[in-house]
C-alpha cells in the first residue's frame, strides 16, 4: 500500500478519535516515512526541515491575532454586537418574529460577505474570524443558530473565492500557482479564462453551501448561554477608539491589497498586521500599559492555528521525501485504460487525498501539476478541462482537512466559548458539504469542457 495513502488515513483516523491534530500530523508523518523506508532519522529530519516553512505563516497569524485583539479592544466588534442585540430585544415584542428571521439571514449574509472579501478586497484571510465571530456568539445562541452552518459559510467564502476569482489570494492560486505550474509543465493555457474553467466546480461549492444552510443545519440548535463569553461589559466603547480602529483596518487592508497586487516579496499579512498594530500604539488607542496584555492575548488566540500550520508543513515535507506521490498518481493512471471519465475521477480523488494530508491547496498544486498535465494531454482533455481538473484537484480537501486554515479559522472563532468541536462541528460538516459536491462538479467540468 502506498505510504502517502497510509499516512493520510492514519492522520485522519487519529484526528476523528480526538487525538490532537498536531500529534496526529506527527504520527501520520512518522508512519508514512517508516513505511516508505526512510528510517526514523531521515523521517525526523524531513519533518524538521518542513517546520521552518511554516514559521513565517505562524508569525503572520500571531500578529494578525494581536491586531484583531487590538480592534476588539477598541469596542468596534462590540458596537456591532450591541446593535444586533437591540434588534433582537425589539423582536421580543413582535409576535411575528420577522426581525429574528431577518437578523438570522443578515448575520449569515454578513459573515459570508466578510469571508469572501477576506480573500480579495481586504485580503486578511482567516484573521477576521477571531475578531468578528466571538462577539456574535451570544447573538447566535439567542437565535439558536446551528454553528455548523456558520462554519460552512466561513469555509465556503475562504475556499470558493480563491478558486474562482483571480484577484487577491485568487490571483496567487489561479494565476501564479495553477497557471504557472501548468505552463511550466508544457501546456499553454494563457488564453484560458480561469473563471470559465472553474465555474462549474464553484457551482458545486454553492450547492454544498445551500444544502448546509437551508437543509442540513437549518433546525435550531441550543447552546449553553452561560458558557458564552459575556460581551455586555467589554472595554469601554469610545468614539476615538472606534475611529482609530477604522483607520487602522483601512490602512492594514490597503497595504495588504497593494503588496498583493504589486507582487511584492514582502508578506502582505505580516506587513499589514504590523502597520495596524503600530497605529493603535502611536495614536494611544491602545495604551502602553495595556499593550502587552492585548497583544499577548491576540497572539495566544492564534497560537494553536500557527502550531498546527507548522506541523502541517512538516507532514508535507515527509510526504514529499517519501517520493511516493508520483507513483500514487502513476499507479492510479494505470487503471484508466484510456477511459477519460475514470481518469478524471481518479485524478480528483488523488488531489483530495494529498490536500487532506498537507492541509493546503496552494501546496498541493505544484506537486500534482507536473504529473497531471502530460496525463491530461495524453488522454485528450482540452486545455480548459485540464485547468478545471488540476484546479479542482488542488482545491479538494482544503475544506474538511483537520490541518487546513480554512477549517482551523472557523473553529478558532466559533469555539471561543468551548462549545464547537473542531472535528465534529467544522471538519466533518465541511468535508461532506463541500468536497463531495466539488468532486462531482469537477468531474462534470472535465467531461463537458
Amino acid at each position: 500500500m502506498n505510504a502517502v495513502v497510509i499516512s493520510v488515513v492514519v492522520m485522519l483516523v487519529l484526528s476523528v478519535l480526538r487525538v490532537h491534530v498536531v500529534l496526529a500530523l506527527f504520527l501520520g508523518a512518522l508512519t508514512g516515512g517508516l513505511l516508505a523506508g526512510l528510517g526514523l532519522e531521515a523521517t525526523m529530519v524531513a519533518f524538521q526541515d518542513g517546520l521552518a516553512g511554516g514559521a513565517k505563516i505562524a508569525l503572520s497569524y500571531a500578529l494578525l491575532g494581536a491586531f484583531a485583539m487590538a480592534v476588539a479592544h477598541s469596542g468596534l466588534p462590540q458596537l456591532l454586537a450591541n446593535w444586533m442585540i437591540r434588534k433582537l430585544d425589539a423582536d421580543d415584542l413582535s409576535p411575528s418574529h420577522k426581525v429574528t428571521r431577518w437578523t438570522t439571514f443578515g448575520l449569515i449574509a454578513g459573515i459570508l460577505a466578510m469571508s469572501i472579501m477576506s480573500q480579495n478586497i481586504i485580503p486578511v484571510h482567516i484573521a477576521f474570524i477571531p475578531l468578528l465571530i466571538p462577539p456574535l456568539l451570544v447573538i447566535m445562541t439567542r437565535l439558536r443558530l446551528d454553528r455548523r452552518a456558520i462554519a460552512s459559510v466561513l469555509t465556503f467564502g475562504l475556499v470558493t473565492t480563491y478558486m474562482f476569482l483571480p484577484i487577491g489570494f485568487g490571483k496567487i492560486f489561479l494565476t501564479d500557482i495553477l497557471y504557472g505550474n501548468i505552463i511550466s509543465s508544457g501546456l499553454d493555457v494563457s488564453d484560458v479564462n480561469p473563471m470559465t474553467a472553474m465555474g462549474i466546480p464553484a457551482l458545486g461549492m454553492v450547492a454544498g453551501l445551500l444544502l448546509a444552510v437551508f437543509v442540513t443545519y437549518r433546525r435550531p440548535r441550543d447552546y449553553d448561554p452561560d458558557a458564552v463569553v459575556d460581551h455586555d461589559a467589554p472595554a469601554e466603547i469610545k468614539p476615538y477608539r472606534i475611529a482609530v480602529a477604522l483607520v487602522a483596518i483601512v490602512a492594514s487592508f490597503g497595504v495588504q491589497t497593494w503588496l498583493t497586487m504589486a507582487g511584492s516579496d514582502a508578506d502582505p499579512l505580516l506587513v499589514g498586521a504590523l502597520l495596524g498594530l503600530c497605529l493603535f500604539i502611536i495614536t494611544g488607542a491602545v495604551k502602553w500599559t495595556d499593550a502587552d496584555a492585548v497583544f499577548t492575548g491576540g497572539m495566544r488566540m492564534m497560537a494553536l492555528i500557527g502550531l498546527i500550520m507548522i506541523a502541517a508543513q512538516g507532514f508535507a515535507s515527509v510526504m514529499r521525501a517519501t517520493e511516493q506521490i508520483a507513483p500514487l498518481v502513476e499507479g492510479t493512471a494505470a487503471l484508466f485504460a484510456g477511459n477519460k471519465g475514470v481518469a478524471a475521477i481518479a485524478m480528483l480523488l488523488v488531489g483530495l487525498l494529498v490536500t487532506m494530508g498537507i492541509g493546503s491547496s496552494f501546496s498541493t498544486l505544484p506537486i500534482i501539476a507536473a504529473i497531471y498535465v502530460p496525463l491530461c494531454v495524453s488522454l485528450g482533455f482540452s486545455p480548459l478541462a485540464t485547468v478545471a481538473i488540476i484546479g479542482t484537484a488542488g482545491a479538494l480537501g482544503d475544506a474538511g482537512s483537520p490541518a487546513s486554515d480554512s477549517t482551523l479559522g472557523p473553529t478558532a472563532g466559533l469555539n471561543a466559548d468551548g462549545q464547537h468541536d473542531h472535528m465534529r462541528d467544522t471538519v466533518i460538516p465541511t468535508f461532506l458539504h463541500f468536497n463531495l459536491p466539488l468532486l462531482a462538479a469537477g468531474w462534470l467540468a472535465a467531461m463537458v469542457l
